[in-house]
């Protein structure tokens, strides 16, 4: 049985050979790649991403944003990390005028200061660590934990978007999911057996909606 294609876009930035590691340990052949024919022909398309928005912003400004708009109008697997799923709305208050994909409208903001937790204890910002997710969706098993590295969150206009939320100071939307699109905050990469279940379920023909 031939294993799926996953082309990991290469934004450059974040560590990108953790990602296409963690697909091949799931059975899948995965390839970094910064060029747009190479993305086409992929069987699932990743595109993960650490770092600034405004980066991000620029690096989809031209032919590799044209190429991922057209996979997820195709109705093709995609699957969005951290910034690969911040990319997906209009605009991210870390990066003022800059523009997103704008696959869906919504913007991503950052933790307002003066977060705490339950017990009062005051929280860092960025939120980084092991932290829980409530689930409305298949993909994501509600209640188990994940890996989050981040100081801004997606807020989606449309709520239905909405596939799982975590506490941090109060909820946040942490994944989203809509028709071939799946996208999460945390790090599957990172979220040891929790996160292999992810990339499985990706790599899957499972129903995503």
């Amino acid at each position: 049985m031939s294993r799926s294609r996953v082309t990991i876009v290469d934004l450059g930035l974040g560590n990108l050979h953790s990602v296409a590691k963690a697909f091949e340990r799931a059975g899948a052949v995965a390839e970094i790649s910064a060029d747009p024919e190479v993305l086409r022909r992929a069987d699932r398309l990743v595109m993960p991403g650490q770092g600034a928005f405004k980066e991000c912003a620029h690096a989809l400004a031209g032919a590799i944003g044209e190429a991922v708009r057209a996979w997820i109008d195709e109705g093709r697997p995609y699957l969005g990390i951290c910034l690969g799923m911040q990319a997906l709305f209009d605009s991210s208050e870390e990066a003022p005028g800059e523009e997103g994909l704008g696959i869906f409208g919504g913007t991503v903001r950052r933790f307002a200061p003066g977060l705490v937790d339950a017990e009062g204890r005051p929280l860092k910002v960025p939120h980084i660590g092991w932290n829980q997710i409530r689930s409305r969706h298949p993909v994501f098993e509600d209640g188990e934990w994940y890996y989050f590295v981040h100081s801004y969150y997606c807020v989606p206009n449309d709520e239905s978007l909405v596939a799982a939320t975590t506490d941090y100071g109060g909820p946040f939307c942490s994944a989203i999911a809509r028709d071939n699109v799946l996208a999460c905050q945390f790090h599957p990469e990172k979220s040891q057996h929790a996160g292999a279940r992810v990339i499985s379920h990706f790599l899957g023909d499972v129903a995503w909606s």
